[in-house]
């Protein structure tokens, strides 16, 4: 999905403004950009993750979502503040120091053999037995290739990492547009 770059700093501001709203009142609306910004209106899944220092804070999506995209993104970041299991709500006093990261997902297809996934493209979904998700970035970030990546996805899935060698497991694929706000720091000046 090719996003302007004004789509990607209106949806960056939109899931900030989303986060900043669990502790102060915002007056941001995207109600007046909907017209010209149709895209926001479309139906398709996001991923919001936000970080402190580099570090995971919190990731939360939708893979595919019945919602527009900007309510997909606003509720994605704000789960992704308070909701990750993972981690501790999200405190006033660590707002101003995330970063945030936004995936905007393709519609998830089939994976026919592992050899289908190109890494820094594909993101994986785990269908059966446990369902798991990593995003396209996570190899790249983490150096990973195609076997490590895979054994990573059956860990998050519960499952042992070797898992995917010995069952033919149920996959599919997506593609994402990421975007963050370290990447559009400086583009607007």
């Amino acid at each position: 999905m090719d996003l302007s770059l004004e789509e990607k700093e209106i949806l960056l501001a939109l899931a900030r403004n989303s986060i900043e709203s669990l502790f102060r009142k915002t007056d941001f609306d995207i109600k007046d950009k909907l017209n010209d910004y149709p895209l926001f209106s479309s139906k398709s899944g996001a991923f919001v993750t936000l970080t402190i220092a580099e570090n995971l804070r919190g990731c939360i999506g939708y893979i595919i979502s019945s919602n527009p995209l900007h309510q997909t993104v606003a509720q994605a970041a704000v789960q992704a503040a308070i909701g990750d299991p993972r981690f501790p709500k999200l405190s006033e006093h660590e707002f101003d120091k995330i970063k945030i990261e936004i995936s905007v997902l393709s519609e998830p297809f089939p994976m026919k053999s592992y050899d289908d996934i190109v890494i820094g493209k594909h993101g994986v979904i785990l269908e059966a037995p446990r369902r798991a998700l990593l995003l396209p970035q996570v190899p790249i970030e983490h150096n990973m290739d195609r076997d490590e990546f895979l054994s990573a996805l059956c860990q998050k899935a519960g499952l042992y990492s070797e898992y995917w060698k010995e069952e033919n497991l149920q996959m599919s694929l997506f593609t994402a547009t990421v975007f963050s706000e370290d990447d559009l720091d400086g583009k607007n000046e």
